[in-house]
């Protein structure tokens, strides 16, 4: 691969990562080159902000490429990213981004009679311009970086975006055999978006990334249910739950995006299913960074229930204490160096391998 040596070792260790064939953590650091300082880590909008001019948003992808080391593990991986949640546009919702937060909006709150009425089949401009944006990265990151699928979100999250969260949550109470019947259309059209955009991108062969920057052999996806902190613990098992639970079971790999506290009391019924590979969890605004140690009881319920851990954005000074305390196994870590001097330094204190 052109902007990460040693890509074949790469693979092989995410494949013993999966595998629990491992002992040691995924590293993965990555940091600016020698007279690159300053450069900030990428999480490129250009998709979203100009979809019909990928060309722009590819160049710079690669341009900032030659200027970063991608140390331990970690590797380029440009995702189609078209905000958190784009299957809600197959079915009718209308995008809306917002260069203030940098962030994409699909909530277009629609009638019950209007959503019964959807069929399965991903349709319209914005899948025209998916699976379009999806082939055209993929035939330009041959032999130079991974293409990673879009962020599709998460079944209940989609319906929350066509309904509306307040709305949503009303139906929960009044219309939950409404909520299960929409619930399993969007669950069918989710899989047939994946399935196809998991073929255009070539994913049986050159295997398969997504925003969360974890590389697999085989098909695999992070899944997710963001709505579930607005939800009890009934309400998520009657109502979400089953989703998330079918959605493990028919792709190959699941790690699931834990995001905030408000998630955490449905923790025990995401661990007990056990096609479910992993948790990824994410503080949320407000709170303490992934390494703090708040939250190091959450991290060891999860390595003890066997599940591997993924943190992302990890403070790079940080991260040696926190690999003292935790289990090595199924563990990974993510993190952005200053210098690449920095990286080397880090990964040599770690005691793994510091090539780039």
């Amino acid at each position: 691969m052109l902007y990460k040596e040693n890509w074949k070792k790469v693979c092989g260790h995410f494949t013993a990562w999966w595998n629990k064939e491992n002992n040691e953590p995924i590293i993965q650091v990555a940091a600016p080159k020698k007279g690159h300082e300053g450069l900030q880590a990428w999480w490129g909008w250009g998709f979203a902000k100009d979809p019909l001019n990928p060309e722009k948003t590819v160049a710079q992808f690669e341009d900032y490429c030659s200027k970063i080391w991608f140390g331990g593990d970690a590797y380029p991986d440009l995702w189609i990213n078209l905000g958190a949640g784009i299957v809600a546009t197959f079915l009718g919702a209308e995008p809306r981004f917002r260069d203030d937060s940098e962030t994409v909006w699909f909530e277009t709150p629609k009638l019950w009679q209007e959503l019964e009425k959807l069929t399965t089949k991903p349709k319209g401009k914005w899948w025209k311009i998916t699976r379009n944006l999806t082939s055209y990265v993929t035939e330009r990151s041959r032999g130079k970086f991974m293409a990673g699928i879009t962020d599709l979100g998460g079944v209940t999250d989609i319906l929350a975006s066509l309904r509306g969260s307040q709305n949503l949550v009303i139906d929960m109470f009044k219309n939950a055999e409404k909520v299960k019947a929409l619930s399993s259309k969007i669950l069918k059209m989710w899989h047939e978006c994946y399935d196809e955009l998991y073929r255009i991108s070539e994913g049986s062969t050159r295997g398969n990334s997504a925003w969360m920057g974890l590389w697999c052999r085989e098909n695999w996806y992070p899944i997710q249910c963001d709505f579930a902190a607005m939800l009890s613990p009934k309400l998520f098992m009657e109502l979400a739950f089953p989703y998330v639970k079918e959605q493990c079971v028919r792709l190959n790999r699941t790690i699931y995006h834990l995001d905030g506290p408000g998630e955490i009391p449905h923790l025990d019924a995401l661990l007990s299913i056990p096609e479910l590979d992993g948790i990824q969890w994410t503080p949320g605004a407000g709170n303490p960074q992934v390494t703090s140690p708040i939250w190091f009881k959450l991290y060891e319920k999860i390595q003890k229930s066997g599940k591997r851990l993924v943190l992302l954005d990890a403070l790079a000074d940080q991260v040696p204490s926190l690999l003292k305390t935790l289990n090595y196994k199924g563990f990974l870590i993510k993190t952005y160096c200053n210098t690449e001097e920095q990286g080397q330094s880090l990964l040599k204190t770690l005691g793994f391998d510091s090539s780039g």
